[in-house]
This record gives structure tokens, C-alpha cells and sequence, in this order.
């Protein structure tokens, strides 16, 4: 006995699929996002997280858009991030999609993750040039964006502050070598449209940067909108403009996420994302006498020639080793056996 034919999908059918399938790419998915969903569900972006409930943009099967505070249900297999992609049922969240990719830095409990976003594809490390170059930021941001799997591009803003940004620009590409660099000026508009055209459809990216690096301005600039800003102090540290993860569809076409600027960085990645940031110190430690050199010293170590030789800064090999530190403290601190045993020897 033949197996009955399914019935064709109707033209009807067709249209609100093809207009599903429009909405969710001006919210940043891409062919490397396979979304299904079943029978009865809806498909959905997280916009803003909110402790027990988040913000999703989502589509109903005729393609008509909607903004809905969601619950969590309470067997969900994932607590949302922003750029995540859920499944919904009603005004609950029922499933998170599994992610291509997150950004990541510790939990200020120091022992379990917080991820910051997710389904990445360009990493924005905004950095502020106004009163120089923080390096060691820098560095450690570049950690984070490499080891998230999404591109890096540093965007040095607040150019017009800068007395010498041709210089600053030389010296961002010494410390961060092969990622593209964006000089940039809320004010006078220097930069604004190179960065909107890596903007695109089909780009998501986040922007990752300390209080008062300029994020919230890079926005307005970009959109000519009027999302808050808040000053800078003193000190040069600003207070958070953005004080929640939120997702911005850009009349470029790309999705931008806006996230809270991070005061502190400590790093919980894994050692790809250092090796990349450090591409120099890479290249030569594979000119070591051994390869468990922890150029500090060992007999033979290639970094430290290098240094030596003036071929290598000695404060590049510093950060090294001062990240490295960083990331083994962490480590530490997740691992009851090691912090017992350290408490320990204090005692």
C-alpha cells in the first residue's frame, strides 16, 4: 500500500514563512543558526535579560512581530543570555537554543561563569584614546573577544580628545597584531560610517569596553538615537550608562548589543585566546629549549632573548605573565581541592 502524499504547503503558508524567515534575519540569524521549532511554539531573540524574566523580540507564524517580557519555564535548559535564541510557548521561554559561540568572563562569586552574550559574530573593543592607551585593558578585552570565537575589532574612540591618534592607532597595533583597528569620534563624526559598513545584515556584534569608554556614544553616532550617556569623572572612569544587555537593530542592517561596561577584567578562557592576543610572544616561544618554558628565566627561553635584545618590550612579556597569573588564580579558585590546599599553606 503506497504512503498517502503530503498535501503541498499553500501559497499562504509559503508567504508567512518566507516572512518569518525576514524578520528573524533583521534580528541577526544567519545560516549557521538552525532553528526549529515545534508544533505550537514560537521562534524569538532575547533582547534584555532581567533576572527571572528577559525581553524577547519574536515572530508568530504569520510573520507578525511582537515584544514580550517572558517567564522562564521551570524546566529550561538554560538560563538566556542576550543573542540568545529561544524557543517560546505563550509568554514563557521553554528552550535556549544551543549557542554557536558566548562572551564570557567570570562570575564575581569567582567561581562559576557569567556570559555576557551570545551568537557573536564580530567583537567591538571599544577603547577610549583621550588620555592615552590602556594597553593592559586592551590585552585583556582581546583575550575575552578571541577566546568568545566571534572576530575582534578594536574601535579607539574619542579621537577628537587625542593629541596624537596616528600614534595611538601604531601602538594598538603592536599590542593587538592582525585585528583591524577603527579610529573613531562621537563628535565629529570620524569613523562612524567605516564602522557602519562592518555593520551589515548578518552581523551580530557586541560592544565590550570599561565605564566611559564611549559605547553609548558610538551608538547615538551611529543611529542618531538618544540612548542615555553619563559622565565620565574625574578619574576617568565613567558610571554605567547601560545598566542591562540590549539588542539594536541598526539601519545598517546589522544587530549591535549593547552591554554594561566592565570595570574590572579578570579573565576565565581558555589558552588559545591568550595565544592569539600574543601572537609575538607565541611565535618565539616555539623557539624554546623546552616546550614547558614559562619564559621566566628558564635556561633557553627565546622570549626572553628577545627581550633582551630589544626585540620584544619588556612590559608585552609583563602582561603576559600578569594574565597568565590571572587566569591561574581563577582556575584556582574553582577548583575546592587547590584552594583548600593554598589555605592551607597560609595557615
Amino acid at each position: 500500500m503506497k504512503e498517502p502524499l503530503l498535501p503541498e504547503p499553500s501559497d499562504t503558508s509559503r508567504e508567512n514563512a518566507a516572512e518569518v524567515e525576514r524578520v528573524l534575519r533583521t534580528l541577526g540569524k544567519t545560516d549557521l543558526d538552525q532553528l526549529r521549532v515545534h508544533e505550537g511554539m514560537n521562534l524569538g531573540r532575547v533582547s534584555i535579560v532581567h533576572g527571572s524574566h528577559a525581553e524577547v523580540i519574536w515572530c508568530h507564524r504569520d510573520g507578525h512581530e511582537e515584544v514580550s517580557a517572558c517567564q522562564y519555564a521551570t524546566n529550561l535548559n538554560l538560563r538566556p543570555v542576550a543573542g540568545d535564541w529561544v524557543s517560546l510557548r505563550g509568554n514563557y521561554i521553554v528552550a535556549v537554543f544551543e549557542r554557536r559561540n558566548a562572551l564570557e568572563r567570570p562570575d564575581p562569586n569567582l567561581r562559576d561563569v557569567q556570559v555576557l552574550a551570545a551568537n557573536l559574530d564580530l567583537v567591538l573593543l571599544v577603547v577610549p584614546i583621550d588620555r592615552g592607551l590602556n594597553v593592559r585593558m586592551l590585552e585583556r578585552f582581546a583575550v575575552m573577544a578571541f577566546d568568545s570565537g566571534a572576530r575582534p575589532l578594536v574601535v579607539l574612540t574619542k579621537a577628537d580628545g587625542a593629541s596624537d591618534a596616528p600614534t595611538l592607532e601604531i601602538e594598538t597595533e603592536l599590542v593587538v597584531p592582525g585585528v583591524d583597528i577603527v579610529t573613531t569620534s562621537s563628535l565629529s563624526g570620524e569613523g562612524i560610517e567605516q564602522l557602519r559598513t562592518l555593520l551589515h545584515e548578518g552581523v551580530t556584534a557586541v560592544m565590550l569596553g570599561a565605564s566611559g569608554a564611549g559605547k553609548t556614544s558610538l551608538l547615538n553616532a551611529l543611529e542618531g538615537s538618544d540612548e542615555t550617556t553619563l559622565s565620565v569623572g574625574s578619574s576617568g572612569e565613567g558610571r554605567h550608562a547601560t545598566t542591562t544587555r540590549k539588542l539594536y537593530r541598526l539601519s545598517s542592517g546589522g544587530v549591535l548589543l549593547d552591554i554594561p561596561g566592565i570595570r574590572l577584567v579578570d579573565l576565565m578562557t581558555g589558552q588559545s585566546g591568550v595565544d592569539e592576543t600574543f601572537r609575538d610572544i607565541s611565535a618565539l616561544a616555539a623557539q624554546c629549549r623546552f616546550r614547558d618554558c614559562a619564559h621566566n628565566g628558564d635556561e633557553g627561553c627565546a622570549v626572553q632573548a628577545a627581550v633582551d635584545a630589544g626585540e620584544l618590550a619588556a612590559t608585552r612579556l609583563e602582561n603576559w605573565r600578569l594574565i597568565q597569573a590571572n587566569m591561574a588564580h581563577q582556575s584556582s579558585r574553582r577548583d575546592p581541592a587547590t584552594s583548600a590546599a593554598k589555605r592551607k599553606r597560609r595557615r
